[in-house]
């Protein structure tokens, strides 16, 4: 269901609303969110007919499902870029590697260093 909704939560939602709406106003309500939800799907279907106006005609056959967030494991990315074996061009596979390079540690006496008195 969606948001975790199940159909037992549903039914103590519309019966929270008979109570304290009353059955005078329900209907009302009723047509007022019948009448939103029916305005947000053709807002979508507008949405998506001028996305498709714009994009052109290779929109449609997009994978929408490939582009889904939700579908990317971190913890699989990372695997795969650690075990994948590194591409290589074969004029740097000739070379020998080169040695570390240690960074530079800056020593500096404490009367060279600045001091700001009006800091917090």
């Amino acid at each position: 269901m969606i948001l975790g909704l199940t159909w037992e939560k549903l039914l103590l939602l519309g019966l929270l609303a008979a109570i304290l709406i009353g059955p005078e106003r329900l209907p009302r309500i009723a047509e007022q969110a019948a009448r939103f939800v029916h305005g947000a799907g053709e807002y979508l279907k507008g949405a998506r007919a001028r996305l498709s106006q714009e994009m052109g005609p290779e929109i449609d056959d997009l994978d929408w499902r490939k582009l889904d967030p939700r579908q990317y494991d971190p913890r699989r990315i990372i695997r795969d870029a650690l075990f994948d074996e590194p591409a290589v061009a074969p004029a740097a596979a000739a070379t020998p590697p080169a040695a570390p390079r240690r960074p530079q540690v800056f020593q500096a006496d404490a009367a060279e260093l600045p001091y700001d008195d009006e800091a917090t």
